[in-house]
């Protein structure tokens, strides 16, 4: 964990005594002047404390606190001033969330009881961050884990529409695209309660009776439900509550007044029955009713952006396991010769999945060939890879 300090003050000679002072206490960094304080912020990985004076000609402490504040949120922020006025204090805290004042001329034991103070906050901070983000992580692979095993019709959906909201998320530049892929990933956890004969219809673009569509109508407002149990996890859960609601048919919410939808649920909402199209439907149908049928359904932009990345060249191959290589996708399900379904259509060959076709075609084994998609244009490295779930 980082115990970098960076110390900013326009004085040369401030700067060098606090330098010799601390040297041997933290790692300590120095900064001539805000400006030259900002680059460093921008370039380097993050500090776990920042000092800065108040009053500097170029940028002002409050600037470069602020500045801080806003690129490592859990950096601990410390104000050197000599200014007693008020006001300025109040926007010192308001801008730059200060951990604490300091007023100079500061002795340099004082300064460094204060920076080991802080020292200890950014280590807290810290390991309650990892903790989070480890629990996050681990329910959401235990959740998707248990929704592959009850339901292995809704998880092969999940992961085909997480493999395409990643692509997504980067070519619109989503922000928290993090809370989107794990919307993408636990889209169908409420598919739990609904039977796999159900869904299989349901996919197969078969007719349902009403209790099933009932069924059906309600998996995205079960599994917000479950999902709002975690903490931190509210935001996932309400993308996947209002995954299936269209822009032309908004939703209200209480006192009839119309609920604004994420942008990340209108993303799912598109990728959520383009799968649904493409699992009964050639990748050119489903297309044709995403962009003509329903078009106004959905947000321009999305299905643009959609259009372009299954528009990418590929070309389809029917391969032997020993033939199949990351980046290529599933064109059918991977079944064993039995017909149980091993790997469902759409996702993305990995190192795990090939491992396990391997173990089953030597036990039971594997219905080959198997058909791909193999891309002819370069797939990104993290296209198969795990969501970074951020607390």
């Amino acid at each position: 964990m980082s115990k970098r300090i960076l110390l900013v003050d326009d004085e040369p000679n401030i700067l060098n005594g606090y330098r010799r002072h601390l040297r041997k206490l933290f790692d300590v960094e120095v900064a001539e002047n805000g400006t030259q304080a900002i680059e460093r912020l921008e370039q380097d990985e993050a500090y776990a404390v920042v000092v800065s004076d108040m009053q500097m000609p170029d940028v002002s402490g409050v600037q470069v606190l602020a500045h801080a504040a806003k690129l490592h949120p859990d950096t601990v922020r410390i104000m050197l001033t000599g200014n007693a006025d008020q006001k300025t204090a109040v926007v010192a805290v308001n801008e730059g969330r200060i951990f604490r004042f300091l007023n100079k001329p500061c002795e340099p034991e004082v300064l460094a009881k204060a920076l080991d103070a802080g020292l200890r906050h950014y280590q807290l901070v810290r390991a309650e961050h990892n903790l989070l983000s480890k629990t996050l992580g681990g329910s959401v692979s235990l959740m998707t884990e248990v929704l592959s095993l009850v339901n292995p019709t809704a998880f092969g959906s999940s992961t085909r529409i997480r493999n395409l909201t990643r692509q997504m998320c980067a070519k619109l530049s989503i922000a928290n695209a993090w809370e989107v892929e794990v919307a993408a990933m636990l889209s169908k956890i409420g598919c739990v309660s609904v039977p796999q004969a159900t869904l299989e219809r349901w996919y197969a673009a078969e007719k349902l009776t009403d209790d099933e569509q009932k069924m059906i109508d309600a998996h995205p407002e079960v599994g917000a439900g479950l999902v709002r149990k975690i903490p931190r996890l509210q935001g996932v859960a309400k993308l996947i509550e209002m995954q299936n609601v269209r822009i032309d048919q908004p939703k209200k919410g209480e006192g009839g007044a119309v609920e604004e939808v994420p942008i990340g649920a209108k993303v799912l909402k598109v990728l959520v029955d383009y799968d649904a199209l493409l699992s009964a439907s050639s990748v050119a149908d489903a297309m044709g009713v995403i962009l003509n049928d329903r078009k106004a359904w959905y947000e321009p932009t999305i299905t643009k952006a959609l259009k372009e990345i299954v528009g990418e060249g590929y070309v389809t191959r029917s391969l032997k396991i020993p033939e199949l290589k990351f980046g290529m996708v599933f064109e059918q399900d991977v079944q064993t010769v039995d017909g149980s379904i091993l790997v469902t259509k759409g996702q993305w060959v990995n190192e795990s999945i090939i491992r396990r076709l391997q173990n089953f075609e030597r036990s039971q084994g594997v219905r080959q060939p198997i058909s791909v998609r193999e891309y002819t244009d370069d797939i990104p490295a993290e296209a198969a890879a795990e969501p970074a779930v951020v607390g």
